[in-house]
Formats: structure tokens, sequence, C-alpha cells
């Protein structure tokens, strides 16, 4: 097909209404938000707004550039909300007609993290995106931005913004909150991580009905949400060993948050990157670039397919544009040297026949929820262990404990993301099934925390730092939910795999039928949250 020229491109999933020009670089950008006079966004008015600045955006970006020139229209097909991706893809099909140029419908999540990339220079990173209606830790692999976890109720941005307007702040919350939490001592709120999922609607509660000054909830809610964020994302770095981390979406404005994620790559030395402020936000510019590339690698639309999608996952794209990364280059067990080995949370070290768990500090928290949570993981996991040991679940046994450290056997083998033989993944659904059924939920049940034994095959399940006790089909979906997405962001055969833990899990848990139908449920919320 003819090379490509200039792409416009139009973004308008939600607030923000604006146009770009792309070439070789940003040529032009216009944006016009809605600001809603009180209150949060409302989907129709925001729409209105749009099909009225429409006329005004488009013409401001094609000012100097001859329409001839535009050799492809790009919209923003989804996710979003329906009254406004209707209205902008009303546009972009009127244009791509009276042009007679290509459409092209693009992602948003999957525009943000191609122009952070290109605009940062990063190749291959673990990205955070975080935004008001999103929050996704991603990885590329096999042609796909895959998820490794994601909000399991309300995106991060809209948080912000509901507890904002709890205490009379006005639309969008989040700069106030910054600037109010620079100013006040951060108060305990909840903290809430499930594996590589978050979950901020417990945490907004909370803060609503917390009556402290407003300069330390703010600073609480902030230390905790982006705490979470930035654990998540360092369990898919370690999990995935890749050494690049990016930040994109709206909330990645945010200062504090940037010095989190800085402050966990120097420890984990990765490098981070961050787009300039006028890209990291939505952008018209972001849906122009994503468009020239798409259209490059031939992926156009024709206006009879060109719906949009207000529940378009990042992980239904087909990246064509990208070379194939093949398998994920994992180290071996996080290995460092001299016989320790470093995981997300803690160190652990080999004395002969034993190791060494020692939960490590974490600059990037606030002191007391660092201490908080590094002393109730470690009593949890210890005794959890113990009562899965005398379940039936292969699990080593605890020689020692102390308020951030336990001494347990030494388990000789391959990590299951190591060894993901349909065998070896049956095996894994069947210690799972028994863990149901003695009533203990991992929390953070990924194919890393599963070690094939070296002696007889079997697999054994260890890292229990965020496990408790439930009988609820909830808690059990979302363990599997866990695992199941770890799979899918890691294993190109990964249906097969899923269907093999599927079997063994039914082997051993009665009620497994109905906690792999909660699974879907919860597969389901993870799609655009308004």
């Amino acid at each position: 097909m003819p090379e490509p020229g200039l792409i416009l491109g139009i973004e308008g999933t939600a607030w923000n209404l604006s146009a770009a020009i792309f070439g070789e670089d940003v040529l032009s950008l216009h944006s016009k938000p809605y600001s809603p006079p009180t209150g949060g966004i409302h989907p129709r008015e925001a729409a209105q707004h749009h099909a009225s600045a429409l006329k005004d955006v488009i013409s401001k970006v094609l000012e100097g550039h001859n329409p001839a020139d535009i050799s492809g229209i790009a919209f923003s097909q989804g996710p979003g909300l329906g009254p406004c991706l209707r209205t902008v893809g009303t546009a972009a099909r009127a244009l791509s007609l009276s042009l007679g140029v290509p459409l092209i419908g693009v992602n948003h999540c999957v525009a943000h993290v191609e122009i952070g990339r290109w605009q940062c220079g990063c190749d291959d990173p673990i990205v955070l995106y975080a935004s008001g209606a999103n929050t996704q830790v991603l990885g590329f692999l096999k042609s796909r931005y895959r998820i490794f976890g994601e909000t399991l109720d309300i995106g991060l941005g809209n948080a912000l913004d509901k507890f904002a307007r709890s205490k009379g702040l006005p639309h969008p919350g989040g700069p106030l909150i910054e600037k109010y939490a620079l100013e006040g001592s951060p108060v305990d709120l909840p903290y809430t991580v499930k594996g590589m999922d978050l979950a901020f609607s417990g945490l907004m509660s909370a803060a609503k009905s917390c009556n402290a000054p407003i300069e330390d909830v703010c600073a609480g809610f902030q230390e905790s949400a982006f705490a979470m964020c930035v654990e998540v994302t360092e369990r898919a770095l370690a999990h995935a060993g890749k050494n690049e981390v990016l930040l994109v979406g709206g909330v990645g404005a945010n200062t504090r948050l940037r010095e989190m994620l800085k402050s966990m790559c120097e420890e984990r030395g990765a490098e981070f990157f961050v787009p300039e402020r006028r890209y990291i936000g939505d952008n018209g510019a972001m849906i122009a670039l994503t468009g020239k590339i798409m259209l490059e690698a031939g992926q156009t639309v024709s206006v009879r397919d060109s719906a949009v999608n207000p529940s378009f996952r990042s992980d239904e794209v087909e990246v064509l544009w990208r070379k194939d990364t093949g398998d994920l280059p994992y180290r071996s067990a996080n290995m460092l040297s001299d016989g320790f080995a470093r995981g997300a949370e803690a160190l652990v070290s080999e004395r002969g026949d034993y190791v060494i768990k020692k939960r490590l500090s974490k600059r990037y928290r606030s002191p007391s929820l660092d201490q908080r949570l590094i002393s109730e993981r470690t009593k949890a996991e210890a005794r959890l262990i113990s009562l899965s040991r005398r379940s039936g679940v292969p699990t080593p046994v605890i020689y020692d404990i102390t308020h951030d450290s336990i001494v347990m056997e030494k388990i000789n083998g391959l990590m299951l993301k190591q060894s993901l033989t349909v065998e070896d993944v049956m095996d894994a659904g069947r210690i799972v099934g028994r863990l149901h059924n003695a009533g203990i939920i991992h929390g953070d049940l990924t194919t890393s925390n599963i070690i094939v034994r070296e002696y007889d095959g079997r697999c054994v399940l260890i890292d229990f730092g965020l496990a408790f006790i439930s009988s609820e089909i909830e808690s059990r979906g979302v363990d599997l939910h866990v695992f199941f997405q770890t799979l899918e962001s890691t294993a190109p055969d990964h249906n097969e795999l899923r269907d093999a833990f599927c079997t063994g899990y039914k082997e051993s848990f009665a009620e497994a039928a109905e906690v792999l139908e909660r699974v879907e449920e919860i597969r389901l919320r993870g799609r655009y949250l308004h």
C-alpha cells in the first residue's frame, strides 16, 4: 500500500475532545475539554460538548495543512463513554468518506502505550496505565498487550474524583488532592491488593468517611492507592523479567506517583519512563500516532465495521506493528548471586536445606504503611502455610519466624512459569482445589508462586504473603482470575493450559463449577468502568 503521509487523529472517549496531525512528528495538536459545572462527567452532556466543538477543533489542527496530504483518519474506537465515542466516530467516518482515505479505529489504551513508547524511546516496558476509568498493568507478548493485573472495581482517577466530590472539591479532583497531600501527614487507610489485581472502592469509602483534616486524608489516599499500583507493577516486572517501566494515563501527571515508581525502579535496576504532560493524558496526538503505525501495518477498518466499542480491551488488539517478543525473557527465579533470589516483595537466601525469606522495606511506601504491611504479611504467611499443609496442600515446612522473616524448607525445582506443561498445570489445579476446599485464599496465585518439585514432579505452593481465610465464591474466583491472567499474559498456549488447570481444580474441589462461573463475571468487570 502507499506510504502513509499525514494522519489526522481524533480523541473523544470522555471529557477531553482533542485532534492532532502526525507525520514524522506531532505537527499540530488542539484540545477543547468538557468541564462539568458541578459533579462528575455526564456522558450525554460531554457528547453534546464534543459535537458542538468538533468543527472548531479539527479546523484548528488543519490550519497550515493541505487536506489533500491527509492519508488516513484515526479515531478513538473505545473504550470510553458511549455517547462521546459515537460522536467522534461519526465525525471520523464523514472525514474518511469525504477525503477518500482509510479509516483507522484505535484502541484508546493502546494509544496511551504507543505514544509513551514513541515519546520516551523505551522498547519493551511493563506499563502502568492509570486514568479516570482504567487502571491496568500491561506487558507485550505474542502480538498483544497482555494484562497482568487491573482494577476489579473502579479506576484510580474515578476513585480520586469521587472522593474529591465528597469533600466539596471541583472536578477534576486529582490536582487538588495532590496539592492538599503535600501539606498533610498520611492517615492509615485500607490497602487492597489481590495478587496482580487491585480494588479502590474500599479505600475510597474509608477516605470519604474519615474525619481527619483533609490534608491528612488526601495524603493517606495517595500513599495507599499509589503504593498499590506500584506494588502490582513491581510484581509484573519481577514475574516477566523485563527492565523498563512506563507510566501513562492522566493520573500519571501526579508527582508523588512518579516518585514512587522511580524509587521502585531504582531499587530493582530498571529504567523508568514517563511522557511529557501534554502526551500523558487523553490527547489527539496519541490517536494520530497509533493510527499512522496501524496504517503502515495495514490495520484499517471499513466504515461498515467501524462501530465504537465502549468496552474495548487493550488485549483484544492484534499488535501487528511490533516485532514479536517470543517468550518473555525470564530470569531464573530472579537469581542475584551467592544463593540469593529476589522477588517482588522479599529476598530469599539459601542455607543448606532451608531458606530464609526476608521481607524488604520499600522506599516508595510511607514508613508506617511499609512496617504495617511487612508485619501483617509475614505473620499471615507463616500461619497460612502451616494451615494449608495440614489440609493436604504441598507447602514448605516452617522452621522459625520473626517480625519480617520466615525460615522454611528449601524446595528444589522450577517455577511453574518455567515448566508450563499440561501435566504440571493440571497438578497446580488440583492443589489449588484443595486449598480452596480448606477455606484458604492464596491471594497471589501466579505461575511464579508454584514450584514443580525436582524429585517427584509435584507442584508445591509458595509465597502466602497475601493469603487469607475465606469461603466466599468471590474470593476464590479472584484467586483463579489472577492465575488465568498470568497464564494469558505469559503463555502463548494459555487456552489449553487453562483447560488443564480447570480439570485438576474440578477433581479436588466439589464447588469448582460455581467458582469458574464467577471467574468469568470477574473478568467482564475488568472492562471499561464508568
